[in-house]
C-alpha cells in the first residue's frame, strides 16, 4: 500500500547536529504556556513577551490597507523596494548620522531574520561571536547555527549591565570575529553611553577580524536624559559595523514581519544571497507600511512619542514599586520596555505547596501558578540572578500584577521578626 510503510524498516529520525546544539527560545516557550493557560480560562497576566500593547499607528495601517486595494501584492526584489531602501537611508542619515546608499540596505522578514543571516555570512566555522550577557536570548543560538561559539561575557545589575571595555579586550582572540551589541538592551533596559562605546571602538579597532553587530531595534524608546548613539557612527567603525534595526518594537508593528540591516556592501550582499535562497523579499504590504511609517516624522514623530510616554510611567511605576520589595535590586532602566530584577536573594527559601525556589526558572514557574504572572526566567537571558518582566501592557494590568507578585512572594520571604 502507498503511503505505508512495512514493520521491519526503521526510520532513521536523526537529526544534524548544528539543529541538536540550538535550544529552543524561552521566550516563546514561556508565552506560549501562558496564552494557553489564558485560553483554558486562567486569569494570566502576560509580562512575558517583547511586543508593545499598542495597536500600529493609524497613518501605517492606512498605507498597508492601501497597498492591498492598489494591487501592491506581488513580489518585491529580494533586497526590499528602493523607495522603502531609500526611506531607510533617509532616516539612517537624519536621525543617526551615518551615510547609506541603498544597494548597502537589505530588508528582510524581522530583523531577527537579518541578524541570523549576517552571524551566518561572516562567521567561518569555529568563529567566536562575543555576546555580553544578559543577552537577548537568540544571539547564542544564532552563533551555533553558523557553527561559531558563543563567548559569553558577563556584566553586572551595579554596572548597569553594561560591558566593561577592560573585559572586552581580555576576552579577543584571533577567531574573535563578532562583537554583538544591543542598545538600548533587551532584557536589561541599559543603554550604553557614547563614551562607553567610544572606549569599546578603540578596543575594536585594534583588531582587524573584528565585525560588530549593533541591534538597535529599541532605539526609539529611550528615556531622556539617555540619548541613543549608533555605532557606525564612530570614527573608523562605519567599515565594520553592521547596523540592525526594524520596525517592530518603535512602530508597535510585530505582526508585519519587517527589519532591516545597514552596511558595507560587501556584507550586505553576501547576506542578501542567504535571503535570495531562503525567503527573497519581505512582504511587499508591509514595505509600503514601513514608508509610512518612516514619513510620520523625526524620531517616529508624535504617535511614537505618545508611545514612549506611557512606557516611561510604567516603567517609573514598576521601579518604585519593587523598590519596596525586601532584598529585590534593581537596575533602572533607561530603554526598551523590559525590567531586569534581581531576586536571587529569594533563592533557597521554601514556598509553601510549591517547595524550594531554587533559581530563576522555579521562581517564575512559582509567580506563574501562585500569582498567575507569566514571567522569564534570566537564566534565558545568560544571568540566573534575574528574572525579565516586560511592562508593554496598561498600567491598570501592571497594578494587578505588582499585587499579585507581592502577594505571592509573601508566602516566601523568611520570616523577619518586626
Amino acid at each position: 500500500m502507498a503511503g505505508h510503510v512495512s514493520d521491519n524498516v526503521s526510520v532513521d529520525i536523526s537529526l544534524s547536529p548544528r539543529v541538536n546544539s540550538v535550544k529552543p527560545s524561552k521566550t516563546v516557550a514561556i508565552t506560549d504556556q501562558a496564552t494557553a493557560l489564558v485560553q483554558a480560562g486562567v486569569p494570566v497576566i502576560r509580562l512575558a513577551a517583547g511586543e508593545p500593547d499598542f495597536d500600529t499607528p493609524a497613518p501605517i495601517v492606512e498605507a498597508g490597507i492601501n497597498a492591498i486595494r492598489d494591487g501592491y501584492t506581488r513580489y518585491t526584489p529580494n533586497a526590499g523596494t528602493l523607495e522603502v531602501r531609500q526611506a531607510i537611508c533617509h532616516k539612517l542619515k537624519e536621525e543617526n548620522g551615518i551615510s547609506y546608499t541603498p544597494d548597502q540596505i537589505l530588508v528582510s522578514n524581522g530583523a531577527k531574520q537579518s541578524i541570523l543571516q549576517a552571524v551566518v555570512a561572516v562567521c567561518s566555522p569555529g568563529d567566536e561571536v562575543i555576546i555580553p550577557a544578559p543577552f537577548w536570548v537568540s544571539y547564542p543560538e544564532m552563533a551555533r547555527l553558523a557553527d561559531a561559539t558563543p563567548v559569553i561575557l558577563p556584566t553586572s545589575i551595579e554596572a548597569n549591565f553594561l560591558l566593561d571595555p577592560r573585559l572586552l579586550e581580555a576576552k579577543i582572540t584571533e577567531k574573535s570575529r563578532l562583537l554583538i551589541l544591543c542598545s538600548p538592551s533587551n532584557p536589561t533596559g541599559s543603554v550604553y553611553p557614547k563614551e562607553l562605546l567610544e572606549k569599546i571602538a578603540e578596543i575594536v579597532a585594534k583588531h582587524p577580524r573584528l565585525l560588530v553587530l549593533s541591534d538597535e531595534i529599541y532605539e526609539h524608546i529611550i528615556y531622556a536624559p539617555a540619548t541613543h548613539t549608533s555605532f557606525a557612527s564612530l570614527p573608523g567603525m562605519w567599515e565594520r559595523t553592521l547596523t540592525v534595526n526594524g520596525f517592530s518594537k518603535a512602530f508597535a508593528m510585530t505582526g508585519w514581519r519587517l527589519g532591516y540591516i545597514a552596511g558595507p556592501k560587501h556584507f550586505v550582499s553576501a547576506c542578501g544571497k542567504i535571503q535570495s535562497q531562503s525567503t527573497s523579499g519581505a512582504s511587499s504590504i508591509s514595505q509600503k507600511a514601513a514608508v509610512a511609517a518612516l514619513g510620520m516624522g523625526y524620531a517616529g514623530g508624535e504617535a511614537v512619542a505618545t508611545m514612549v510616554k506611557a512606557f516611561r510611567e510604567r516603567r517609573d511605576y514598576l521601579v518604585k514599586s519593587f523598590g519596596e520589595l525586601a532584598g529585590v535590586k534593581i537596575s533602572e532602566p533607561q530603554g526598551a520596555f523590559y525590567l531586569f530584577l534581581d531576586f536571587s536573594s529569594y533563592y533557597g527559601a521554601e514556598a509553601e505547596g510549591f517547595g524550594v525556589i531554587n533559581n530563576s526558572e522555579s521562581l517564575c514557574r512559582y509567580l506563574l501558578e501562585k500569582g498567575q504572572v507569566a514571567l522569564v526566567p534570566g537564566d534565558a537571558f545568560g544571568d540566573d540572578t534575574c528574572i525579565r518582566i516586560s511592562y508593554a501592557e496598561s498600567l491598570s494590568i501592571l497594578q494587578d500584577a505588582v499585587e499579585r507578585i507581592k502577594k505571592a512572594l509573601e508566602a516566601v520571604r523568611p520570616a523577619v521578626p518586626v
